[in-house]
């Protein structure tokens, strides 16, 4: 299920998005406040997040710009704003497409669908990852160290691919919680750290921090 962030101040169009987008399948979440759709934004890997231009505590423009220094999560930016320099300035801070209100949501659904389609098709042409001697095959699901294939179980495999996904990025326990597990889990609050050293037992380092780092206080990090 594709997770979706609203970031919008006006909350009848919040509400009305959100009851769209769940009718369509979609997982969603909001946030009124430009400055906490941020700390949303960088703290979880959501697919799409629908950004209003004017919000409180921190603009639209400012919050993409602050989001493209760290991640590539894609952005239809949402404004009655519709002048040629605004579309441009939207455009230029790092928004995929920029939709004027008042908008038709069949459009907006069409727009996100044109980017969901763009993004299947970049991740298939990246379907494996590297890092020093592990290579992550997606699609097959499978991951080798030189020549050796590495068994691990869906929670391990889905454990490195985040770490692999964000390679020299400090990933809290809290985020890789709630991406492998979900916040909704019935799991216990060490469940992280039992999962960590399972992997590093199975890649076997003779350095047990080889692979993936512990950082005091805040989480892991794979560098």
């Amino acid at each position: 299920m594709q997770h979706i962030l609203i970031i919008e101040d006006e909350e009848n169009l919040a509400d009305f998005l959100e009851l769209e987008l769940k009718y369509e399948g979609y997982k969603v979440d909001i946030q009124f406040d430009g400055r906490k759709g941020l700390e949303a934004a960088l703290e979880t890997n959501y697919d799409l997040i629908l950004l209003d231009l004017m919000l409180p505590g921190l603009n639209g423009i400012e919050v993409c710009r602050r989001l493209r220094a760290t991640k590539n999560t894609p952005i239809i930016m949402l404004t009655a704003r519709d002048s040629i320099m605004d579309r441009v300035t939207g455009l230029d801070s790092g928004a995929d497409d920029y939709l004027p209100k008042p908008f038709a949501i069949e459009e907006l659904l069409a727009r996100m669908r044109v980017i969901f389609r763009r993004e299947e098709h970049i991740e298939n042409k990246h379907s494996s990852l590297t890092f020093k001697d592990l290579q992550l095959q997606i699609e097959s699901r499978t991951i080798t160290k030189g020549n050796e294939e590495i068994e691990l179980t869906n929670k391990e495999f889905e454990l490195l691919l985040m770490f692999m996904k964000n390679i020299n990025r400090v990933l809290t326990r809290d985020v890789l919680l709630n991406q492998v597990w979900g916040y909704d889990a019935m799991v216990e609050t060490n469940i992280v750290d039992v999962y960590v050293r399972y992997l590093r037992n199975k890649l076997h380092s003779v350095d047990k921090e080889e692979y993936i780092q512990t950082v005091r206080g805040a989480g892991y990090i794979m560098k």
